[in-house]
């Protein structure tokens, strides 16, 4: 396992490697790859730096099939967060969303972006159940994915200071889908693993 000092990157890397899902973690110290400017034609504009992802995820199936391959970005939330116990936040820079998207124009199509929602469990409530929920280090943790396209065509401004995005939480909860179902892992392959 690489060395990750943010808990839900952690608990995400446990959860892969406990239900033997084949995945490459990325080394997230540098931004070395850079983008090309906006528009062809602008040889003055800015070039910036691409925001590495977390993971490269490419489970398969008991007979040994690839069952997709994605490009994953953690979202650490808890839930509920805050004092007015909200539950499913899922905001995201607009930076994290444009380098995803750029990571999977650089696969050529063979990977989706994905972005995975490690919600620490911290009430009562959980956004999955129980036999989903993952636990780590005494905590619980439930691993919802949603497509970058899904997630960018349902996105709308949180904060234009900070350049955050979030999606209406009726959308989100209908998008979103379990890691354990995008990742073919049964309840079987669970209890075994």
């Amino acid at each position: 396992m690489t060395k990750r000092d943010n808990h839900y990157e952690a608990a995400f890397e446990a959860y892969l490697r406990a239900r033997t899902i084949p995945y490459v973690a990325v080394d997230e110290t540098r931004r070395s790859l850079t983008l090309p400017p906006q528009r062809e034609d602008d040889d003055d504009a800015e070039r910036s730096s691409l925001k590495s992802l977390d993971f490269i995820v490419s489970p398969l199936s008991r007979r040994g099939e690839r069952l997709g391959s994605w490009l994953v970005d953690i979202k650490g939330r808890r839930f509920p967060s805050g004092r007015a116990k909200q539950y499913w936040k899922n905001w995201s820079t607009a930076d994290e969303l444009r380098s995803l998207a750029h990571w999977e124009t650089l696969f050529a199509g063979q990977f989706q972006a994905l972005l995975v929602f490690a919600f620490n469990v911290v009430g009562d409530q959980a956004p999955l159940p129980a036999e989903q929920l993952f636990e780590f280090r005494g905590s619980l943790y439930g691993f919802l994915g949603i497509r970058l396209d899904h997630y960018a065509g349902w996105s709308r401004v949180l904060s234009p200071k900070w350049q955050t995005v979030t999606i209406p939480a009726k959308q989100f909860r209908a998008l979103a889908r379990p890691c354990d179902e995008l990742f073919g892992i049964s309840s079987y392959r669970r209890q075994v693993g």
